[in-house]
């Protein structure tokens, strides 16, 4: 994945699963730097996360107690319809139009979640968690080459492209049984002064599929 994927869905998921809350979950607050964490689970001992980072780190992570640990379950572009909410980390192209990068649904119980459009990691670059409002065919030729999601937030709206083979997934809960040995794991969390890593939240592994970058 290009970096500026990985950094707009990292700041995606920061959003969803921060504010997201979770803000609608549970945080644990800390003093200190965030720090963004991939690899695979080299173990956990339901207090602490050992994750195998792709430089070859072993990286140990406190995980709280209430720490928000969810999955994703994959979809297709089909499977959005009007009137859900959904967010879209999505980058502005020469044509001046919004391109999505990756569309997460939200569960109905997360409605409202980091509701807004922001610019992410760039003047270019942006992250739009809103109700889809209209959803239209764009084609190239002959063939179907994706869609135009009209996304309405509170005081505003914005249309952005989805090609055929944008990511498109649904956020599901999970719980510590997903932290296992060869899991993909996604951890945001706090770096103390002294170097230790605290969860804020994790996204696992779950059924094969792995989790947002």
């Amino acid at each position: 994945m290009r970096p500026i994927v990985s950094c707009l869905l990292g700041a995606a998921v920061v959003l969803l699963f921060g504010t997201l809350g979770p803000d609608a979950v549970a945080q644990v607050p800390q003093a200190g730097t965030s720090e963004r964490i991939n690899g695979k689970i080299e173990r956990f001992d339901g207090q602490t996360l050992v994750v195998h980072a792709p430089d070859g780190r072993d990286l140990t992570i406190i995980v709280p107690d209430g720490v928000r640990i969810s999955a994703v379950a994959d979809r297709r572009l089909a499977d959005i319809m009007p009137g859900d909410f959904i967010g879209s980390a999505a980058v502005k192209g020469r044509d001046g139009k919004l391109h999505a990068l990756e569309v997460h649904i939200f569960p109905e119980a997360m409605r409202g979640t980091g509701e807004g459009h922001r610019p992410m990691a760039g003047a270019e670059q942006t992250m739009t968690n809103a109700v889809v409002d209209g959803i239209a065919g764009v084609t190239q030729g002959d063939s179907q080459a994706g869609q135009v999601l009209t996304l309405k937030y509170a005081g505003g709206e914005q249309a952005i492209e989805v090609s055929p083979t944008t990511r498109v997934v649904l956020l599901v809960p999970g719980d510590k049984t997903l932290l296992k040995h060869g899991a993909a794991v996604t951890v945001s969390a706090t770096k103390a002064v002294d170097g230790t890593l605290t969860a804020r939240f994790v996204q696992a592994e779950k059924d094969g599929v792995k989790p947002l970058p």
